[in-house]
């Protein structure tokens, strides 16, 4: 297969991505804003004004990049493993994995349609909080680069997800019990200095610890961890989902009926 045909199918693949995605706007686009518009309402301002400041910053310039964070991983997760499962359920992936286009191709198509999908998502939810905070970002290509790294990781996470479900319920139990969990104790909302030092070495396990204060210092400027090491964690995490992921889709484990 020629570089030029690895190129059509994955810009094939990219393409109805995006349209599946978009042609469902008040589904996919619509939620995220309102819900994240009432996170700003009521934890920014609301509690926020009751709680005062937290690392040198309000309450609501606090939490603002943790909520961005969550919209990230939520949908670049949400949308990988929606999409793919509904391939596998559908059987349309096994022509793709019969035909002579390469695995990596295949997954860089659907997790490049997860991406854009998330960053997207990321512009929309920044610039809804752009009316309730004041923020100035202090390291742009750091943020831009933990944006991409993060959308990447949960739309590899999403496709692990998708290889093992058997079912529409099983795509649902590992955002409902796994990653709303971790989501909420990775330092969203508080940072980790209010924590006992043996429950702040404990959230030190949570991978959305170093997302959420990979992207803050990126935005603020601070961080309960040190940036280097958080960055190193995703692209660590990243690659191995990556590599695990490329096996699997190689494979073809659980793919072929």
């Amino acid at each position: 297969m020629s570089n030029y045909e690895k190129w059509v199918a994955f810009c094939t693949i990219l393409i109805k991505e995006v349209r599946r995605y978009l042609r469902i706007w008040p589904q996919t686009l619509l939620p995220p804003a309102i819900t994240m518009t009432l996170y700003f309402v009521i934890f920014g301002t609301l509690i926020g004004s009751r709680i005062g400041e937290m690392g040198g910053f309000t309450y609501m310039q606090f939490v603002v990049p943790g909520l961005i964070m969550m919209s990230v991983v939520t949908n670049s997760y949400a949308n990988l493993v929606s999409s793919f499962f509904g391939a596998k359920y559908g059987h349309s992936i096994e022509e793709l994995l019969v035909s002579p286009t390469p695995g990596y191709v295949i997954l860089a198509g659907f997790v490049t349609g997860s991406c854009s999908r998330g960053m997207l998502v990321a512009l929309i939810v920044t610039t809804l909080s752009l009316m309730f905070a004041e923020l100035q970002v202090q390291h742009l290509w750091l943020t831009l680069g933990i944006v991409l790294l993060t959308s990447i990781l949960f739309s590899l996470f999403g496709f692990i997800n998708a290889v093992f479900a058997n079912n529409f319920d099983d795509i649902s139990i590992i955002p409902t019990f796994v990653l709303t969990p971790l989501i909420y104790l990775g330092g969203v909302f508080y940072s980790l200095e209010l924590l006992p030092d043996f429950w702040a070495g404990v959230s030190r396990l949570n991978p959305l610890v170093y997302v959420v204060n990979g992207f803050r210092y990126g935005v603020l400027g601070v961080s309960d961890v040190d940036v280097r090491f958080a960055f190193g964690m995703i692209f660590l995490f990243t690659v191995v989902a990556g590599t695990y992921s490329l096996h699997l889709l190689n494979t073809g484990k659980r793919l072929r009926q």
